[in-house]
């Protein structure tokens, strides 16, 4: 409940002609996930299914190639799990080889068409920078005849002095359409002057030529007409190809589900990998099984394979609690705060999952800092209403909701009103003292806590060094221990008693003497990092102490939100006041709630996770189908 399931190492001795069959049946099972570290290579040298894994491989390439051209489903046909052979996969892959052949001219044409597409709207696009002009555009494009024409973009600053400076050389400029910044101009002399001179005067002017496509060497609107029809053509033929391949994929439905079946079905066999090795008739298969279904993998062997076989199960070997996959299973309820988790990392085999605890301290902190009656509603309501949209985490945002609710009540608050309902604890800012005293309070006991956590993470992996000397470890624990005490001493009494201010000294010469040992250097720059590191221990404690604060001050927070929106809508008239307090309660519930959420998910992997859980765990990933 509060770690990883118990998991066991297995090992399987099957005749080799049964390895599809078993690897069919655990997969079927789905608790098996396949230990592919290289084993007894010299009494087991071959891994098997070399040619198998070849052809899977291109079957399913094809497959999905097939599928992207064909409406049909990869998941589709019956789901019968009979293992298959080799020869029967072999048959699918070069079934699937032609029609694949047919596809890819499929493909071929769809392509020709996407590029007929494209190029009819870059020639559309180009043609709308000239269709102000009423002429035939092929005449404006070079210098042939008794005309000398350009056609171009100018500055719109330098049209006036161009139009002046080619008047001088007998040319006319004609503007006909502004584009941005720019202005379109035609640019039209004798055809027999020298032409080496106006290039000059166009660059000096920013002057850029517009080419004009073959295409379109016609008058404008003929042009128009004429990509019309071209996309209607391609269009056209766009729609016949469709109907088509339509029509191939429904003539070739039944080959396409029974290939699916088989490259589905072949999958578990291939994905076992270097988890199973033989030699000749006999092979060997190794992976992970939690303990609580070790029975049922046993009766399923029994009742698949036709041959006898050895299964053989043992705990998982100190030496490899790094590699052993972390089995969790959670309950509806605690799926979408178990993502959250694994959001920060995968727990260790036998270190303690932290979804319980998560969700429970999510939960409340959220309703503390975001206690609202109405808005605890609205997010309720929100969540189910869009339980198809939102599925696990439908639970999240009801929990969420219902404890705003709550903490609402206890501070007597409905949508920023708090005249309507009776706190049954306090309304936050009648003391505010109070309510950051209660915050760092909540912060204290979740800190200790978590900090046990990590000591007992050590002890379970067998680490008591690290139990007692981690940076939260017991002895860190103490010093945070005698720091609370030292300061509550000071704040009750104005003095500090003797054991507070020994267990302080004695803790923190522990902590400078494991730093300083543990250290590699001269002397000086040991004892100057051990100083340092000791410091942290104590800032750090110190500062994520404090950081719970915002729990009250996301609660003041709320109240002052409140008040500021109901101040504005005082001052409009009786339909402005109402609009003002619906927007204030929208802007609230919006900006407020998800900045509380992410504060809340902040202190929980920060100042929580960051103490004891290490998340650096290997996910158990099982054979399926």
């Amino acid at each position: 409940m509060f770690s990883p399931l118990p998991i066991k190492h297995i090992s399987l001795q099957v005749l080799t002609e049964d390895l599809p069959v078993a690897s069919l049946a655990l997969a079927e099972l789905g608790c098996f996930s396949p230990d592919h570290r290289p084993y007894e290579e010299e009494a087991l040298p071959e891994v098997p299914g070399h040619n198998f894994r070849a052809l899977h491989t291109q079957a399913r390439a094809r497959l999905e190639k097939i599928a992207a051209q064909v409406d049909f489903d990869l998941t589709s046909g019956p789901r019968t799990a009979d293992p298959i052979g080799e020869d029967e996969l072999e048959q699918v892959n070069q079934w699937l080889g032609i029609a694949w052949e047919t596809c890819s001219g499929f493909e071929e044409t769809s392509r020709l068409h996407l590029e007929e597409r494209r190029s009819i709207d870059q020639l559309e696009s180009s043609l709308a920078n000239f269709h102000n002009l009423n002429i035939d555009l092929g005449q404006l494009q070079g210098g042939e005849g008794f005309l000398d024409t350009h056609i171009g973009m100018v500055p719109s600053s330098q049209v006036n002095q161009l139009s002046d400076a080619l008047g001088l050389d007998g040319y006319l400029l004609f503007p006909f359409m502004e584009s941005n910044h720019d202005t379109h101009v035609v640019i039209v002399g004798a055809g027999d002057r020298e032409r080496s001179k106006l290039k000059p005067v166009l660059d000096t002017a920013g002057f850029r030529p517009l080419e004009i496509p073959p295409e379109l060497q016609a008058e404008p609107e003929t042009a128009k007409s004429r990509l019309e029809q071209r996309r209607k053509a391609v269009e056209k033929e766009s729609s016949h190809l469709a109907l088509k391949i339509k029509a191939w994929g429904k003539a070739s439905r039944k080959e396409l589900e029974k290939a699916a079946r088989v490259v589905h079905l072949a999958t578990p066999y291939v994905a076992l990998g270097e988890a199973a090795r033989h030699q000749g008739n006999l092979s060997r298969l190794q992976g992970w099984v939690p303990a609580v279904d070790l029975g049922q993998v046993e009766r399923r062997l029994q009742d698949k394979l036709p041959n006898p076989f050895v299964l053989e199960s043992r705990e998982p070997l100190p030496q490899e609690r790094s590699l052993v996959p972390s089995v969790m299973r959670h309950s509806r309820l605690l799926r979408p705060f178990s993502s959250l988790v694994t959001q920060y990392g995968v727990p260790r085999y036998g270190e303690i999952n932290p979804t319980h605890l998560f969700a429970l301290t999510y939960i409340l902190m959220f309703g503390m800092m975001f206690g609202d009656v109405g808005h605890g509603a609205v997010i309720l309501g929100t969540a189910l209403l869009l339980r198809k949209k939102l599925r696990s985490f439908t639970v999240f945002g009801v929990a969420a909701g219902v404890s705003s609710i709550v903490f609402g009540f206890l501070y007597g608050s409905i949508f920023g009103y708090e005249h309507v309902l009776h706190a049954l604890w306090i309304a936050p800012l009648t003391d505010p003292l109070y309510m950051l005293t209660v915050a760092l309070l909540w912060g204290i006991g979740f800190i200790t806590l978590v900090t046990l956590l990590n000591i007992i993470n050590h002890l379970l992996q067998g680490d008591r060094f690290g139990a007692l000397f981690h940076d939260n470890g017991l002895l860190s624990l103490l010093l945070y221990m005698s720091l609370l005490g030292t300061g509550y001493s000071f704040y009750s009494s104005g003095s500090v008693s003797g054991f507070w201010t020994t267990l302080t000294v004695v803790t923190l010469i522990g902590i400078f003497a494991h730093k300083l040992l543990e250290q590699k250097a001269a002397i000086g720059e040991r004892t100057l990092v051990a100083f340092i590191e000791t410091f942290e221990v104590i800032t750090g404690y110190v500062s994520n102490t404090l950081s719970f604060l915002r729990v009250a001050a996301f609660s003041l927070n709320h109240v002052a939100l409140a008040i500021a929106v109901f101040t504005l809508a005082n001052m409009m008239g009786d339909t402005g006041h109402w609009i003002t307090v619906v927007l204030g309660n929208v802007f609230i519930l919006v900006l407020e709630g998800l900045i509380v959420a992410i504060q809340v998910l902040r202190l929980e992997f920060y100042e929580g996770f960051s103490r004891f859980y290490s998340g650096d765990g290997k996910a158990f990933k099982p054979l399926t189908l």
